[in-house]
């Protein structure tokens, strides 16, 4: 990768970091730049649309780490429970890590930016499509319906984000621990 490319992925790392910590109305685009170490014009030069268009792009790889990451699961897990089990314990590791400071990659930013932004709103609605469609695949395989298992899936994206929120409010992996365990109950 050349180091015109690097900028373009330093920008959009960067920004992927500071929308998850502070969200995407209080991360500036000097901040940005800042904590890229990339050099001013490349901003406009990758994203001529500016903040918008890097909040998009910002949103879609996360969704997609996001998405690589639900994947690894469903390939290693045998069941739903040991899926939504694991799949909580890092998502758990990861906010504890951060001194309850992340939280989701993309929800802060969706929540900022919808229903203003069509193109952010894009990529966020993609990102939790890839998310459900794999974890109602994992109800599936246990033998769900298509139907029961997508409404499932989407209860279960909806707790643990929900879950996610109540972290970082309550300073605690309690939350998340308590929703991995209702989950597996159902």
């Amino acid at each position: 990768m050349g180091a015109a490319a690097r900028h373009r992925e330093k920008l959009i790392g960067s920004a992927i970091a500071l929308f998850r910590r502070k969200g995407y109305a209080a991360t500036g685009l000097n901040e940005i730049l800042a904590a890229s170490g990339a050099p001013k014009g490349s901003l406009y030069h990758y994203f001529p649309k500016g903040k918008e268009e890097l909040g998009a792009e910002a949103v879609q790889q996360a969704g997609a780490a996001v998405t690589a990451t639900l994947r690894q699961l469903h390939d290693t897990t045998e069941t739903a429970t040991a899926f939504l089990d694991a799949y909580c314990a890092l998502l758990a590791g990861w906010v504890e890590k951060s001194g309850y400071r992340d939280g989701c990659p993309i929800a802060t930013t969706l929540l900022e930016t919808l229903p203003q932004s069509e193109r952010i709103g894009a990529a966020g609605r993609a990102a939790f499509d890839e998310w459900t469609a794999i974890i109602a695949a994992v109800h599936a395989r246990d033998g769900m319906g298509p139907e029961a298992a997508r409404a499932r899936a989407e209860f279960d994206l909806a707790a643990i984000e929900g879950a996610l929120l109540l972290m970082r409010v309550r300073q605690s992996a309690a939350p998340l621990q308590n929703v991995a365990r209702a989950l597996s109950a159902l």
